[in-house]
């Protein structure tokens, strides 16, 4: 059992490490990871360094390198994780009401379901998250149909470890990135403001995520194709609305000059961007190499027609299933046991559409608590008890 002292300096580090299993991939090290770098490592205490070396070496399955990265950079790693359950979080928002939900896969992790390698609640809910997010990326990465849904997956978490890695940067919470420092100075006469401020170096942010999200793509086939495209979608719609802030300067309140910035966008506002690209994703194919027969690009999905797809387009090879039953094959959950709506039937969170035509079971439940409270003088409180029935609708 690890002592409570590493445990708890590695809990944050950890919670993410398992990313690497799940990806498999060889990384090609941007130049702040070459080997050079890595003595940033040390920066760590080296209680840190021993824990994530102790927890590193216990996960199977990792490259040499990726063990390097995972050994000596916890900080970044830790990041990668928290941008993906923010993606992962908007995912499950966008689709709360539909048959398909972005719900998780139960798996266990290194540590165990239950945290039970740490004596502590803090600890034991930090390794429940770091099992919250093995899962979740266990879902994701091995989807096994290139559905529409799969797209939206993949652009979101490409986007969420983007936003995540450019907005620890602009925090400072990342040694070997900090602000754009290209954006520092500049003034603008014919708009008459200035770069100033701290902007976010989405560029940095962007290549990060390109590195850890697009490297696992090694296959040649067309999912790898379609991976990669989507993957691109979402960093591009993170790019895309980037936001100018700026701050006013002169005398009495007027604005002689302007100091600006680019700030990040709520990421809400992705998730909303990316839904609409869901609901108009487009339907391609692989085009063959004629030597080695092996997917040369995508092409939208129309006989004798050979047009690619727009670079702003989510693209999926393999219809939907509809969701309904659970099935392992599909990666389809089932909706049994789903609330539905019963007053909004035609609704896609209706009990007709949401249960497939199966039925509902009705479950009564009645609250009762104090209401209509008064302070009457002297000196005490009379409430009312009130009460209410009300009924919920799952699917059989």
């Amino acid at each position: 059992m690890l002592s409570r002292s590493v445990c708890k300096k590695v809990l944050r580090a950890s919670s993410v490490l398992m990313l690497f299993v799940v990806l498999d991939f060889p990384l090609e090290l941007p130049e702040p990871w070459s080997s050079g770098e890595q003595e940033r490592g040390a920066g760590f205490s080296s209680v840190v360094a021993l824990g994530a070396s102790i927890i590193c070496n216990k996960i199977p399955g990792l490259a040499p390198r990726q063990r390097i990265i995972c050994q000596s950079r916890p900080d970044a790693i830790i990041v990668i994780g928290e941008g993906a359950q923010m993606g992962i979080n908007e995912c499950q928002f966008q689709f709360k009401n539909g048959r398909w939900n972005c719900s998780a896969l139960g798996e266990r992790t290194v540590f165990g379901k239950d945290g039970s390698h740490c004596k502590d609640v803090e600890l034991t809910t930090g390794i429940n998250y770091m099992h919250s997010i093995h899962t979740l990326l266990i879902t994701i990465f091995s989807a096994p149909l290139g559905s529409k849904e799969a797209a939206f997956t993949y652009a979101i978490i490409a986007a969420g470890v983007a936003h995540a890695i450019t907005a620890a940067c602009t925090q400072g919470n990342l040694s070997d990135c900090s602000c754009d420092k290209e954006k520092q100075g500049f003034y603008s006469k014919d708009q008459g403001w200035k770069w100033g401020g701290c902007s976010a170096d989405i560029r940095y942010g962007l290549g990060f995520s390109k590195v850890f999200i697009d490297a696992r793509e090694v296959k040649q086939n067309a999912r790898t194709l379609m991976n990669l495209h989507n993957n691109e979608v979402g960093r591009k719609v993170l790019e895309k609305n980037m936001r100018l802030e700026c701050k006013c300067h002169g005398v009495s309140g007027s604005c002689t000059t302007k100091t600006c910035w680019t700030t990040l966008p709520k990421f809400r506002e992705l998730g909303y961007i990316l839904k609409e690209k869901y609901a108009h994703a487009v339907h391609v194919e692989p085009v063959k190499a004629s030597r080695n027969k092996r997917p040369k690009f995508l092409k939208i999905k129309k006989p004798y027609s050979y047009r690619k797809p727009l670079d702003t387009d989510l693209v999926y090879i393999d219809k939907s299933p509809n969701y309904c039953e659970a099935d392992p094959v599909t990666g389809s959950l089932g909706t049994q046991g789903r609330v539905c709506n019963k007053t909004m039937m035609q609704h896609i969170s209706g009990c007709d559409l949401m249960c497939c035509g199966r039925g509902y079971n009705t479950h009564q439940y009645s609250r009762v608590w104090q209401c209509n409270c008064k302070f009457l003088w002297c000196c005490y409180v009379k409430c009312n008890t009130c009460s209410e029935r009300t009924e919920v609708y799952t699917c059989k």
